[in-house]
């Protein structure tokens, strides 16, 4: 889901009726393979709350533990020792443009970088304590851009790659995130004790 970037030029983004019937056709179709969980890797910082509902509710329906994860925000303490300008994952900062000079640098335009920094604006802030719909027309409209890339390196990008498939792995590891999920909608659930029924049963 990318309609905060649209005002950009170039987005086709789908909406959530659409990203949650896709993910569910994927689950549907792994669950008749075999598959008894899922954990969906999110790269995108506008499909972390989509997938937040999409998850909890597919879980239920097809009982089986799905996970959704942002490895952006994990090991943060960690992160903080790779980068020196961006303390957090912002937007084409010097964490996002390090990752993609270790992927694809081909694709990064680095001899802008002095220009996004200078030109950025942010004339709004998120608020803490409420949510709502914000652009980046709205968060930064000049570039996009809300960090500095300038001190970004592929070497950083490599090292911080790394960090996240480890994180990722121990995540994986965690037993209580592939516990049976509770069959909140099975017929008088809602009258029985719930002494019992968080099962640490895993698949």
């Amino acid at each position: 889901m990318s309609e905060h970037h649209i005002p950009f030029g170039g987005t086709i983004s789908v909406d959530y009726e659409t990203m949650n019937k896709v993910l569910r056709c994927i689950v549907r179709s792994l669950k008749a393979l075999g598959f008894a969980r899922l954990m969906i890797v999110n790269g995108h910082g506008g499909n972390v709350e989509p997938l937040a509902v999409s998850v909890r509710e597919l879980a239920v329906e097809f009982e089986i533990p799905i996970v959704s994860c942002l490895p952006w925000g994990l090991a943060r303490e960690e992160a903080l020792k790779i980068f020196e300008a961006d303390k957090r994952s912002q937007h084409a900062c010097e964490g996002e443009a390090s990752i993609m000079l270790a992927i694809t640098p081909e694709t990064v335009r680095s001899d802008r970088f002095e220009q996004a920094f200078a030109e950025q604006t942010h004339p709004l802030s998120p608020q803490l304590g409420g949510t709502r719909f914000y652009s980046f027309a709205e968060y930064a409209p000049t570039s996009g851009t809300w960090g500095d890339p300038r001190s970004a390196t592929a070497e950083k990008g490599e090292r911080f790659l790394d960090l996240q498939a480890s994180e990722l792995v121990k995540l994986i590891q965690l037993p209580t995130l592939w516990t049976r999920p509770d069959p909140v909608w099975s017929p008088g659930r809602g009258l029985q004790s719930t002494e019992g029924r968080l099962s640490l049963d895993m698949f």
